[in-house]
């Protein structure tokens, strides 16, 4: 058995030592442990310290490509490097290394396909009043859409079998926490939760630069969770609020028409067909949109099928570096 331990990074030579240093060596279950830097364009030296420092394997993008990009880039390395199990955790500390056991733990015993460690938000200091309440709320929407119980959906503290990451496939470029759920979900992966600690901040957030742009990037990420893979039930429901309010509007007018007093109420009738138009056209694009989803699914299917035949298990150690 092999475990893989990934690290994205983007200019991260002040804290890279850090998280570094807190990783094992050894973990149960495993016969090896390794460590692979993703490095998303940095322009400072962390490629090069990454490499002093003795990590493994060491893969550079040439230009900023995005954190999620980042990730499905060292997925892929890891596959193509023979692991069994990866652990994806961040550069700047901010979980606890020595928790790594936890998170792979259920997947050695077979019981999980993705674990995702669970952080106590509410007992976290420096994250903000609004930050915790849109982290829930981010939980709460993965959950509905990936039909989990997952706890902490923007944890990118996670173990992932070989098959799941297989199975993974990331179109967003800001991040993969949520989506990466709701496919594994989708695809009927067992997904279990661990709780992890977490250590003191070495540095502000890069994905969170300001309070207004956060909630901005966590609403549009939810919303579009939902499109790509909840897209019936979420049109239906926004179609059905609209024709509900057409055809009181609707019956408003026939109540008045029906007194003699319609011809003062015209407006009413005006409203109703423009609501039930939208309720009729929400309905549509809900099902176009289940009709995508399902035509999605059927590539995921022949994206897997590739992907096996394109890693034998006999792969090589090492890998061109970018």
């Amino acid at each position: 058995m092999k475990l893989i331990i990934q690290i994205p990074c983007l200019n991260e030579s002040e804290t890279l030592g850090v998280a570094l240093g807190a990783l094992p060596r050894q973990v149960p279950g495993f016969d090896q442990v390794e460590w692979l830097i993703i490095d998303d364009g940095s322009t400072d030296d962390t490629a090069a310290l990454a490499r002093e420092l003795g990590v493994d394997h060491v893969i550079r993008h040439p230009v900023n490509r995005g954190l999620a990009t980042a990730f499905m880039t060292g997925l892929d390395a890891c596959l193509r490097l023979g692991a069994d199990v990866i652990v994806n955790t961040d550069a700047d500390n901010q979980y606890e290394a020595a928790d790594i056991p936890r998170l792979t733990a259920p997947v050695v015993a077979g019981e999980a396909d993705m674990v995702i460690g669970s952080r106590p938000i509410g007992e976290t200091e420096h994250f903000s009043w609004i930050k915790k309440k849109l982290q829930r709320l981010g939980s709460w929407a993965v959950r509905m859409a990936s039909k989990t119980q997952v706890e902490d959906a923007p944890s990118g503290f996670r173990a992932i079998s070989r098959e799941a990451a297989m199975r993974l496939n990331v179109f967003s470029a800001y991040t993969y926490t949520l989506e990466t759920i709701i496919q594994a979900g989708q695809s009927n992966l067992r997904i279990a939760c661990v709780p992890v600690r977490t250590n003191a901040d070495l540095r502000p957030s890069r994905l969170v630069k300001s309070i207004p742009s956060y909630v901005k990037r966590s609403l549009l990420t939810i919303v579009r969770v939902f499109v790509i893979y909840r897209p019936l039930a979420l049109f239906v429901y926004a179609g059905s609020v609209f024709l509900i309010i057409g055809l009181m509007a609707g019956l408003r007018f026939v109540f008045y028409y029906l007194q003699g007093a319609g011809g003062g109420h015209v407006q009413s009738v005006i409203f109703a067909s423009l609501f039930i138009t939208l309720g009729v056209l929400l309905y549509m694009m809900g099902l176009i949109g289940d009709l995508i989803a399902t035509n999605r699914k059927l590539l995921e299917r022949v994206s897997l099928q590739l992907r096996r035949l394109d890693l034998p298990r006999d792969v090589p150690r090492d890998l061109p570096r970018e």
